[in-house]
């Protein structure tokens, strides 16, 4: 579980157990592995402590919060129970259960517990701080964290734990001077505290003040050299430095997996360890080595589902699509449904799309926003999608998701929400099904609004988007019969953009050509100005023999003729 909000302290100050000091050793020994993230040391020892002290609640607790760590939650509750049937009245085995609960997304069962586990707490301050972590699993709680975390200060302000959870609440509700003045009060009160400095670090690493959240780093190491999570968060920070700083993101990304190399060293290396070193090396954006590792991690005997996540990710981005696609189908099997996130349905439907499945990636996609409606870069998959069925309004649909929530979204995506908008217009403009569907002019509105975006982005208007406006507006004429022109700005301003050309080629020629021949088409018909029009006609005819509207003018004026109406552009 990354990031998980577990920080114990490094000694057994403040605590009283009843048996031998042999027992009390081993217990703090289990709790500062713990801390060190060295879970499968710590695992053993509370293994061994539940087996030889086994009526004592508290080693089924933290045994139960390791499994928490490693994302085994069957195991974790399992545990939890035992401690709770070692002793009814435990507080901390309620905490426990409670965050397991959540978890599962089971809110009310997380409440029932947590209320349990702060009615038997009394005066110790445990049960505050795990119940103040458990909401800060899942979807954090900032609030329902702090509220329990400051009536565990209450009963004893002197447990440095407390505050560097109350930290933690404070940084996922982005308080950062909050949660700094938190952690230093930890600080105040056990300067030894490593996790203090580290999570201090995190808090400038959120800022982007990388230079102070490496120094936080130094400070945690200099108080512990062998503190694994300082290395972890360092290399964490350096592949956010690597990422907002591009120019020094080759150095920074290869900084950073030295650092990870390191943490993966002080802690036991195990399939847990190797998981999140596999995270990481997402994160870091190195396929290759992610690719690898995930394949040396399924071919291990009963291989954690999640490397199968991991491999499926990976392959794919290294074009590896058919691993890709029986590594993601894996993963999906096997893994508990409520493990599975957006993310996996993503790699899933653009696994599908390579494979020219494009029925089942858009179900897939459509599936992904639904689930987590902050993926906006897939609303530009799903556009793309839509437009090569000619579902063009669907497309535009998409297209303005996109450009609403992703932030890659570029110009040229605006344009396609445009494009997409005004051809679903003209799809309904030119139905032959039974009855004609009615034109929905607001496709037109938002397609203008679109393209008038891009011109207010830009210095001097862009010749292709000023075309299709122009085409917009046309289509807007309630009556051709009774032309008002709302065209005419748009069709003066492609002239004069495309005349101050120092060269035209033939697309542009057409564009004049329609242009004049439009402007043509208000002298005759609305100005009744019949020489102004020859004029216009003449260079749109000019500029292109081809146009349908010039062409017919001069037939028209050889056999002294006049037609009863216009009938639009032509282009």
């Amino acid at each position: 579980m990354k990031n998980m909000i577990s920080k114990v302290a490094a000694t057994a100050t403040g605590l009283v157990f009843i048996g031998s000091t042999v027992f009390a050793q081993s217990l703090a020994d289990a709790k500062k592995a713990i801390d060190a993230e060295q879970y499968q040391k710590a695992k053993s020892m509370l293994k061994n402590l539940t087996a030889t002290q086994a009526t004592k609640d508290e080693n089924f607790f933290y045994l139960g919060w390791v499994y928490l760590e490693q994302e085994y939650i069957d195991s974790a509750k399992a545990t939890f129970d035992k401690g709770i049937a070692a002793n009814p009245k435990s507080a901390l085995n309620y905490a426990g259960l409670g965050a397991v609960a959540r978890l599962n997304k089971d809110q009310a069962g997380a409440q029932s517990n947590f209320n349990q586990a702060i009615t038997l707490a009394g005066k110790e301050t445990k049960p505050y701080q795990y119940v103040g972590e458990g909401y800060l699993l899942g979807e954090p709680d900032g609030n329902a964290a702090i509220a329990v975390l400051q009536k565990g200060i209450a009963v004893s302000a002197k447990d440095p734990e407390l505050y560097i959870a109350l930290g933690d609440a404070y940084r996922t509700q982005l308080k950062n001077t909050d949660a700094v003045k938190a952690y230093q009060d930890a600080l105040n009160i056990n300067p030894k505290a490593a996790s203090a400095k580290v999570a201090t670090g995190v808090v400038w690493r959120q800022a982007n003040n990388w230079e102070e959240s490496e120094k936080e780093f130094k400070d945690a190491l200099a108080i512990d050299p062998n503190y694994g999570p300082a290395y972890r968060e360092w290399a964490e920070t350096d592949i956010r430095w690597a990422q907002k700083v591009p120019a020094q993101a080759s150095a920074k990304v290869n900084e950073a997996v030295e650092k990870y190399s390191k943490f993966l060293s002080l802690t036991d290396n195990s399939v847990e360890s190797r998981l999140r070193y596999a995270d990481f090396l997402y994160q870091a954006g190195k396929f290759k080595d992610l690719q690898t590792e995930a394949t040396t991690l399924t071919q291990m005997p009963n291989a954690n589902a999640r490397a199968f996540r991991y491999l499926g990710y990976s392959a794919f981005e290294n074009g590896d699509f058919a691993t890709a696609k029986t590594a993601m189908a894996n993963w999906m099997t096997k893994a508990d449904p409520k493990r599975v996130i957006p993310y996996d349905y993503y790699y899933q439907g653009r696994i599908l799309l390579s494979a020219k499945d494009t029925a089942a990636a858009l179900q897939t996609f459509e599936k992904t926003v639904k689930l987590d409606t902050t993926m906006g870069d897939l609303y530009a998959d799903i556009a793309k999608i839509y437009y090569a069925k000619r579902q063009f309004e669907k497309a535009g649909d998409n297209y303005a998701q996109y450009v609403s929530k992703s932030r890659k979204a570029t110009l040229n995506d605006y344009f396609s929400e445009g494009f997409s908008y005004y051809f679903a217009y003209g799809d309904q403009l030119s139905s032959k099904a039974t009855p004609k569907p009615t034109p929905d002019t607001a496709l037109l509105t938002k397609a203008d609004s679109a393209f008038s975006h891009i011109q207010q982005k830009l210095t001097t208007p862009n010749t292709t988007v000023t075309l299709y406006r122009a085409r917009l507006y046309d289509l807007k004429e309630k009556d051709r019969n009774n032309i008002a022109g709302l065209a005419k700005p748009f069709y003066e301003k492609l002239i004069e953009v495309t005349t101050a050309k120092p060269s035209l080629v033939d697309a542009d020629k057409k564009n004049l050509a329609e242009s004049y021949a439009y402007l043509a088409t208000l002298a005759e018909y609305k100005d009744k100005d019949i020489a102004k029009a020859t004029e216009l006609y003449t260079k749109a005819k000019e500029n292109d023999p081809s146009n349908r509207l010039a062409a017919d003018f001069f037939t028209r004026k050889a056999k002294g003729t006049k037609p009863a109406a216009t009938k639009g552009k032509g282009k």
